[in-house]
């Protein structure tokens, strides 16, 4: 058995509405569904954490995979997968640290600067130093954990696909390789749009088999985004 974890397509960095695929992210996720298709993947279950990227990027594998005559099982939305409240996590450490020189620099939107700040809120919330948000790391942990083993039984001994977020799959990954906080901090932050990391249930527990790849770009360099 197969768990494939996605992180969504770019999303609209720095626009108004951030909950939707860019140009580049349709394409991005078009190239994986061709990607998957023509390397015999066949899922015995889609599933999409509910934001509107997530489903926009189920929608262009499926696209994919329709052009070549094959179809994927209904997508199902479970709020297990969903993202963590970023707007929430990164507008409280902004809030508390308003004259810190990293929140200062991530105001020029330049990813390093943004990148940067975007760290240090994500080990502050992990450290709860963060008061008044919607959902705990320690809570958010629980929520993917369980979203994991839902999945396992979902697929079976078959396939499964996850189009999710970057702080969902980083957890997964934290569970299966039993590393600390700031590792998944770490493991956050590196994930690029699109990348495949994959999954196995052994011995009750998930094993990582493989992390933030992206075949379907390959020789495609200008098509790697993290934002």
């Amino acid at each position: 058995m197969s768990l494939l974890l996605v992180r969504h397509g770019q999303a609209s960095y720095g626009a108004a509405d951030y909950d939707q695929l860019s140009e580049r992210g349709q394409l991005q996720s078009r190239r994986l569904g061709d990607w998957l298709a023509r390397g015999g993947h066949r899922f015995a279950a889609v599933v999409v954490g509910g934001m509107r990227r997530h489903r926009q990027t189920a929608e262009g594998v499926a696209a994919a995979f329709a052009e070549q005559g094959l179809a994927l099982p209904e997508i199902v939305a479970d709020p297990g997968f969903a993202e963590f409240d970023h707007e929430a996590v990164f507008g409280a450490w902004l809030r508390e640290n308003a004259s810190h020189p990293i929140a200062i620099a991530s105001r020029s939107g330049h990813p390093r600067d943004v990148g940067a700040m975007l760290q240090q809120a994500l080990l502050a919330w992990a450290r709860d130093e963060l008061p008044g948000l919607p959902e705990s790391w320690a809570a958010f942990g629980e929520r993917v954990r369980g979203a994991g083993e839902r999945l396992e039984a979902l697929a079976g001994d078959e396939e499964a696909l996850v189009l999710s977020s970057g702080g969902v799959i980083s957890r997964l990954a934290q569970i299966a390789l039993d590393v600390p906080d700031h590792r998944a901090v770490e493991l956050n932050l590196a994930l690029r749009n699109s990348a495949l990391s994959e999954f196995h249930p052994h011995g009750g527990r998930l094993r990582l088999g493989s992390w933030n790849a992206l075949p379907h770009l390959h020789g495609q360099r200008e098509l790697w985004t993290y934002y």
